[in-house]
């Protein structure tokens, strides 16, 4: 027999992965969602550096213009340093609070309006010690296929990265070499620029090789819930409900409308028979409805009941196979008769009135 890895053929249903996300359980990938702030931070960097780069060169210039060690003293220290910390305090509190903010939004984009129930719940038993054992064996198994896909990548990207390095230093070693003996406000803008330009392409990399692990991460997430072909039957079996059970339900559902429909002969005004295969029963109230309406109707053992009921309560019975076909195939019960069946009906009517004045 085949295990149940093998035997989970079936794409997980719409039920079983909303479980899953209840549990905690989604796709998701490090690799992109780091990418993407780094990214998010050197984009950021380009666009506050040049104001951040002001603040600081103020700061320094005024502390290395205006402190005087002589001056300095336990007592006044904090006061004299105050200003300073709170200058870079600025400066970089804006930077990580915007950066805090693009993290917030990259990893909603990717998990959604994620809040797992189940994930919240304590589990003791990860507190034992041979369970806690047992987990950091199985992360340090670079053995693993995880483990070894995992290691594979971070060779990948490390690989990526030197070689990217190399090549953009090849390509301004000319200008590095340039440098030497340059002015020092030349030397940091070429440096800066080489550095930019470094970083950038590596922030692009690194997001593409996130976004190629963000598909690898859904296309195994995608397989690690299928299902058996057992379990799809459960699930649309507990949604549906049990056929045996729904069966039944129908069935005294059924047998109640149909005591109903046959109370409802007693009222009749004429019942219309086949002679014994259909019956119909037809009610007219000119002051509630239009037309003449069918109060019952059935085939066989029901259409024995209602001529039964009929005879019983004195409900006049008159033969008409067409009609009765038709009455039968056309109106529901409660039903209004159409227009082609009214000079039918109204014969048959007027001929039950009629012997009723007799």
């Amino acid at each position: 027999m085949a295990n149940d890895q093998e035997e989970r053929t079936e794409e997980a249903t719409p039920r079983r992965k909303e479980k899953e996300r209840d549990r905690g359980n989604i796709s998701k990938s490090q690799d992109y969602t780091s990418s993407l702030v780094l990214t998010s931070g050197v984009a950021l960097l380009y666009v506050m550096g040049d104001d951040m780069l002001e603040k600081l060169k103020t700061m320094l210039f005024n502390a290395l213009s205006d402190l005087n060690p002589v001056n300095i003293s336990d007592n006044n220290f904090i006061s004299i340093i105050s200003p300073y910390f709170n200058t870079l305090c600025s400066i970089l509190l804006l930077f990580f609070a915007f950066l805090a903010i693009c993290s917030i939004i990259i990893l909603r984009l990717q998990t959604g309006a994620l809040f797992a129930k189940e994930a919240l719940k304590p589990k003791f038993d990860k507190l034992s010690p041979s369970k806690a054992f047992k987990n950091l064996i199985d992360k340090i198994n670079i053995f693993k296929p995880r483990q070894m896909v995992e290691l594979v990548k971070s060779i990948v990207k490390g690989f990526i990265v030197v070689m990217v390095g190399i090549k953009i230093i090849s390509q301004h070693k000319n200008e590095l070499f340039g440098l030497i003996g340059a002015d020092p406000s030349t030397g940091f803008a070429v440096m800066g620029a080489i550095i930019f330009k470094l970083v950038f392409s590596i922030c692009i990399l690194l997001v593409i090789i996130g976004f190629l692990d963000k598909k690898y991460q859904d296309w195994e997430y995608n397989k690690s819930i299928k299902m058996t072909k057992q379990e799809v039957k459960d699930e649309r079996k507990n949604i549906d409900g049990d056929p045996m059970v729904k069966g039944k339900i129908r069935s005294f559902q059924i047998k109640i409308l149909q005591q109903k429909m046959m109370s409802n002969v007693k009222e009749a005004d004429v019942v219309v028979v086949n002679p014994t295969h259909y019956a119909v029963a037809l009610k007219y109230r000119p002051e509630e409805y239009p037309a003449p309406i069918v109060v019952a109707k059935g085939v066989d053992f029901i259409a024995f009941k209602i001529r039964e009921i009929a005879k019983n309560n004195n409900v006049p019975i008159v033969e008409n196979k067409p009609l009765a076909r038709s009455l039968y195939k056309l109106v529901e019960i409660n039903g209004i008769i159409p227009q082609e069946l009214y000079i039918a009906v109204a014969e048959i009517l007027q001929y039950v009135y009629s012997m009723k004045k007799r």
